[in-house]
C-alpha cells in the first residue's frame, strides 16, 4: 500500500469516527432543541398552550371622511377642496381636537365623465379629494365634533367611517396575558395529575399572538348631512383582547 493510500484510508476513519461521535445515541437534533428550550429537563415535562381575553371599552374613535369638490377645471376644484378643508381643520380645532391627530391620507384630483345611454362619455369635470383621518380622545364628544365636521364641510364632505377602536392596549394586553398564563397553569396541572406526577418549575415560555395593533370596531351611528341634523351618537361597545401563550413545565 502507498503512503495515499494509508492517509487516504486513516481520513476516512477519522471522518466516520466523528459522525458516529455526533449522532451515535440517535438524539443529537432532540438534545439541540432541547437545550434552546432550557436544558434536559424538557425532556419529561408537559406542554401546553391557551389563550386569554379580557373584554375593555375602547378608549378612542377613528373619523375618516373626504373633502370632495367637482369644478370646470382641476385648479378651481384644487383650490375648492383645499378651502372646504380650512374649514373643517378649524371645526376641528375648536372642538379640541390636537394636530397631530389630524392626518390627511390622500389628496388627488382628476377628471370625471358621464357616460351616456349610448356609451359615449363626456367630460363632467375635474374631481378633487383631500382624505383625512382623526382620531378623537374624547369618546364622549366624539359625536359632537362629528356633526361640526360635517356642518362645516357641507354637501363637500363625505363620511366613511367612524369607528371605535382601542388606543392604549397595555392594560389590556397584560390582563389578558395573566389570564392566558393562568389557564396555561390549569390545563398543565390537569395533565399531571392524569399521569400521576407533579407539576415541576416552569422550562419555557413562548407568547404565541398578542394584538400589535388595535382592532376596529364599526360605530353604531352614523351622520348625516341632512338638515336639521339630529345629534350623533357614538356607541363605543366593548373590544376583546386576547393573547396566546405557549409553555412547558418540568414533571416530577
Amino acid at each position: 500500500m502507498t503512503w495515499k493510500k494509508i492517509v487516504g484510508v486513516v481520513a476516512i476513519v477519522v471522518l466516520a469516527m466523528m459522525v458516529f461521535r455526533g449522532c451515535g445515541d440517535g438524539r443529537g437534533m432532540m438534545r439541540d432543541h432541547d437545550e434552546m428550550h432550557g436544558g434536559g429537563n424538557s425532556a419529561q415535562g408537559v406542554t401546553v398552550q391557551a389563550t386569554g381575553t379580557v373584554k375593555v371599552v375602547p378608549d378612542g374613535v377613528s373619523f375618516n371622511f373626504a373633502v370632495s369638490i367637482l369644478a370646470q377645471s382641476s385648479e378651481t376644484a384644487m383650490s375648492d377642496a383645499s378651502a372646504t378643508a380650512e374649514k373643517v381643520r378649524a371645526a376641528l380645532d375648536a372642538a379640541g381636537v390636537a394636530k397631530d391627530d389630524i392626518a390627511t391620507q390622500n389628496v388627488s384630483v382628476y377628471p370625471e365623465y358621464l357616460s351616456s345611454s349610448t356609451g359615449a362619455q363626456t367630460l363632467s369635470g375635474y374631481r378633487a379629494q383631500q382624505v383625512f383621518t382623526v382620531t378623537l380622545r374624547d369618546t364622549g364628544k366624539a359625536g359632537e365634533v362629528v356633526d361640526a365636521v360635517i356642518a362645516a364641510g357641507g354637501n363637500s364632505l363625505q363620511v366613511y367611517g367612524v369607528t371605535p377602536t382601542l388606543l392604549d392596549t397595555d392594560a389590556a394586553v397584560a390582563q389578558a396575558r395573566e389570564a392566558a398564563i393562568k389557564s396555561a397553569k390549569a390545563k398543565a396541572k390537569d395533565y399531571a395529575s392524569l399521569i400521576d406526577a407533579g407539576l415541576g418549575s416552569v422550562v419555557y415560555v413562548n407568547e404565541i399572538a398578542s394584538p400589535s395593533s388595535p382592532v376596529p370596531m364599526l360605530a353604531g351611528d352614523s351622520a348625516t348631512a341632512s338638515a336639521p341634523m339630529e345629534k350623533t351618537v357614538i356607541n363605543l361597545g366593548t373590544q376583546e383582547v386576547s393573547v396566546s401563550v405557549e409553555v412547558r413545565w418540568s414533571l416530577n
